[in-house]
């Protein structure tokens, strides 16, 4: 088993959503939509993760920003070993520098805004996520 520290950012702006469709080629979760963000690097803390990750994959610096809630997932392995285990820290970002470009297509196919409703019906990652676009995508 292995146990995966992710930080992951939910990009919020006039009440829609930036995800990022992950590529089919992707060995977890491949073609569907996700939260930007990635693994905690050794020696790195959640909010300098989040910094690089936006930075790296969309090309923005994110200036505001605020900690919802950390969520813990059981990800699927063959059928003979247990399941990894993956922490998701979830942040809400809601100002940035710079404008959003897909800057790594080999991880993420496209990406774009969706209303909470647009979200609602697309594939994503979790199934969580619906829920957890409701509770956070407006302003607290």
């Amino acid at each position: 088993m292995t146990h995966h520290e992710v930080v992951a950012a939910l990009i919020v702006q006039t009440d829609r959503i930036l995800l990022g469709q992950r590529s089919a080629r992707r060995r977890l979760y491949p073609d569907v939509w996700d939260l930007f963000g990635g693994h905690v690097e050794p020696g790195e803390g959640q909010i300098e993760t989040l910094v690089r990750e936006l930075q790296e994959e969309l090309d923005i610096t994110p200036t505001d920003w605020n900690f919802l809630e950390t969520i813990n997932i059981s990800i699927p392995t063959s059928a003979n070993e247990p399941a990894d285990q993956m922490t998701v820290h979830v942040y809400r970002v809601t100002a940035w520098t710079g404008m959003p470009v897909n800057r790594q297509p080999e991880e993420h196919s496209s990406i774009g805004w969706f209303t909470l409703e647009q979200a609602a019906t697309l594939q994503l990652a979790d199934a969580s996520y619906p829920v957890l676009f409701a509770r956070y995508m407006r302003s607290p």
